[in-house]
């Protein structure tokens, strides 16, 4: 039975859109539409366990999850929603002990959840361009209590000569030009490495589709994920009215070798031979 004490995260559920999540302060209390909630009356509690307000409303005491985090990230760009992200780490295969490559931290919310998987044994390594942005990363890290897990690298890697690690099992990339780095991807993972960009345009895909093929990676594939929220309820359930749509567009891919330098190698090697040929004939 785990209880509540001083700095234990809490979610406090009212219901699907009324719920803050919140550190336990014993000094501290929590103003809402519903009433006030002091924090020192959850300590001692188990989770799960429900507090009434001093307007007779009550709200649960649950224990956050990485999609809670998420969905309750400080925002500095756009996040990546738990809906692909579930979908990125099951066709990736993000596991425990994994070395993670991302190109484009922004909030953190992908990183927070990936780190969570490859945790206490893998690693991601983050990179972005924009200082602001990698400071309310830090503090998104921190509250999901991820951030050991994680190195933020101040780079860009389209200019990059020299690369700071190799060897990675996955790429993840958030940019609005995926196409440009993947060269460099290349170079950085393993072979049969996976890779997902995350693309809001079709425009995007395409252009990130050829240059996958250009770079000599297969299992192409390319998604898009939508989530329609039921609401059950007895002799009346029907569609929420309320929901996430489009989102983004998913491309997952692999890297292989096509065999190219063996076969130019043998060409040059039939057309020095043809050459030889025609000049004994002469």
């Amino acid at each position: 039975m785990e209880k509540i004490k001083q700095n234990s995260p809490v979610l406090l559920y009212f219901n699907s859109s009324k719920k803050w999540l919140i550190k336990i302060s014993k000094k501290e209390s929590l103003h809402t539409h519903i009433g006030v909630i002091k924090h020192a009356d959850a300590i001692g509690k188990e989770y799960g366990s429900r507090l009434i307000t001093n307007k007779d409303k009550y709200v649960y005491l649950l224990k956050p999850t990485i999609y809670d985090y998420v969905m309750k990230i400080q925002h500095g760009t756009q996040i990546v929603y738990p809906k692909d992200i579930g979908y990125i780490i099951a066709r990736a295969g993000i596991e425990n002990g994994q070395k993670i490559l991302e190109i484009g931290t922004g909030s953190a919310s992908l990183t927070s959840c990936v780190a969570s998987i490859v945790k206490p044994r893998g690693h991601v390594h983050t990179f972005d361009v924009d200082e602001n942005f990698m400071k309310i990363a830090q503090k998104n890290l921190e509250k999901a209590g991820v951030s050991k897990y994680v190195t933020q690298y101040k780079m860009d890697l389209k200019t990059a000569k020299k690369f700071p690690e190799s060897d990675f099992d996955v790429a993840l990339i958030d940019l609005g030009d995926p196409w440009t780095v993947i060269p460099q991807v290349r170079e950085m993972l393993k072979g049969s490495g996976s890779i997902f960009a995350i693309c809001p345009t079709m425009n995007q895909l395409e252009k990130l589709s050829m240059a996958l093929v250009e770079n000599e990676f297969t299992d192409i594939e390319s998604t898009e994920h939508i989530v329609r929220n039921i609401e059950a309820r007895e002799g009346k359930t029907r569609h929420s009215f309320q929901g996430i749509g489009h989102t983004t567009y998913l491309c997952f891919a692999r890297k292989a070798f096509f065999g190219r330098e063996l076969k130019n190698s043998s060409e040059s090697k039939n057309s020095d031979s043809t050459k030889k040929k025609s000049k004994k004939a002469k």
